[in-house]
């Protein structure tokens, strides 16, 4: 249903990637009413998302899962190759889900099939409006908030939610103040087919230009690629055609998957990263990329989005049970200290491992290598990283949590 002139919500959310989609889904799920405004779509460039456990929860408490599966590949285990060329380089190291009670630490899906699937959820939902069209300006005021929209037409909502991206128009004219940084890299994305089956395994080479990640996709015989490397070295990977590239990759990956054909989009993307002195300001709150960008690390950017989105689809709902204003700047403040922490200790876990890479120092080198030789030896230890890694279990928002 398009949003007319004279509408009013309790909540609009700006932006229709993953994230902003998901929440308001969650929303619209709660009975919560929810307009979601934005036009565009994720890019085909090769790039995929392990979504975690916990988003999988998420994603098949908002009946979305069933469509996205198919398209899904489980990721069992996690093999970790120092291939840095350090002298204190430890032996591979392997994590498996099973250790921890799972079949899978997620799931790996094509980020603009993904983007797709939960657009085509959103025009069928009830108690959504859509609105297919960019926000073009804001205007706070006490009760609520003015969303303009770039083809003229108005909508007011007692929450703005800002999940239009790591550029955000939102956040850069609420004035929120953020810190910006890049690292001497790129990262080259696409999808592979190989010879040798990847049994469900995503492997992970720790180079001392970045790591390189290969993430199974479904049908056992294809891969997504993120080559994290050196900025002209990645120009140039993203230069070759597609034999070459593919070429590249079976030696960077040491042949273990056998011989390689590039199978579909590519991409170079840039290696940045954003932090926010705040995640809210006057009726506005700031989720996924508007609030914090990393570089493609780890698994943990979009599986931190949708963390946002399901907080925040959790501090609504309190809120207008409580009889409570969910635009307030007090469950705004609420939201943001919640989310504060998550936030911190992902980026800094995945910038220090990236800068790590990068300072070829032997101290460094040696406490690197002893981290991982520590969680490979230490059983508990092992399964507490593993089980952080996937979900934190401190304030886990409700769709989230392990029945």
């Amino acid at each position: 249903m398009n949003a007319s002139r004279t509408d009013s919500f309790d909540v609009a959310v700006v932006g229709t990637g993953a994230a902003g989609l998901a929440c308001a889904l969650s929303l619209a799920r709660a009975g919560v009413s929810t307009a979601l405004v934005g036009a565009h779509g994720a890019p085909p460039d090769g790039r995929t998302v392990a979504l975690l456990d916990g988003s999988v929860r998420f994603l098949k408490a908002l009946g979305v899962w069933e469509a996205i599966a198919p398209h899904a590949a489980p990721l069992a285990e996690l093999h970790i190759v120092d291939d840095s060329g350090s002298l204190f380089r430890p032996p591979p190291a392997r994590f498996e889900a099973g250790e921890i009670g799972l079949d899978a630490f997620g799931w790996n899906v094509e980020s603009a099939r993904l983007v797709a699937l939960l657009r085509e959820a959103a025009r069928a939902a009830s108690n959504l409006h859509l609105a297919e069209c960019d926000a073009a300006g804001m205007r706070p005021a006490e009760g609520d908030a003015e969303l303009v929209l770039s083809d003229g037409r108005r909508l007011n909502a007692r929450l703005i939610v800002g999940a239009d991206g790591g550029r955000s128009p939102l956040r850069t004219a609420a004035g929120i103040p953020v810190k910006e940084w890049s690292y001497p890299q790129g990262a080259v994305t696409t999808l592979l087919a190989h010879e040798q089956p990847h049994r469900d395994v995503s492997t992970e080479f720790h180079t001392r230009q970045g790591p390189f990640t290969l993430v199974p996709l479904p049908g056992g015989y294809r891969s997504s690629l993120v080559w994290v490397t050196g900025e002209a070295a990645a120009r140039r990977l993203a230069e070759l055609d597609d034999a070459a590239l593919a070429q590249a990759v079976e030696r960077q990956a040491q042949g273990f998957l056998g011989g390689m054909r590039v199978d579909g989009p590519r991409g170079l993307v840039p290696m940045r990263g954003l932090s926010v002195a705040t995640s809210v300001a006057k009726r506005l709150a700031l989720i996924g990329e508007a609030a914090h960008v990393f570089p493609p690390i780890g698994a943990q950017g979009l599986n931190l989005g949708l963390r946002d989105g399901a907080c925040l689809r959790d501090a609504v709902t309190r809120a207008l049970r409580d009889g409570r204003d969910p635009g307030s700047g007090a469950v705004l403040s609420a939201f943001a200290r919640s989310r504060r922490r998550d936030a911190a200790l992902r980026g800094t876990a995945v910038d220090l491992l990236n800068r790590s890479l990068l300072a070829d120092l032997a101290p460094v080198d040696a406490l690197r290598g002893a981290g991982l030789l520590a969680m490979t030896a230490i059983g508990p230890l092992r399964r507490a990283v593993m089980r952080e890694g996937v979900l934190p279990r401190l304030d886990a928002p409700e769709l989230m949590r392990a029945p």
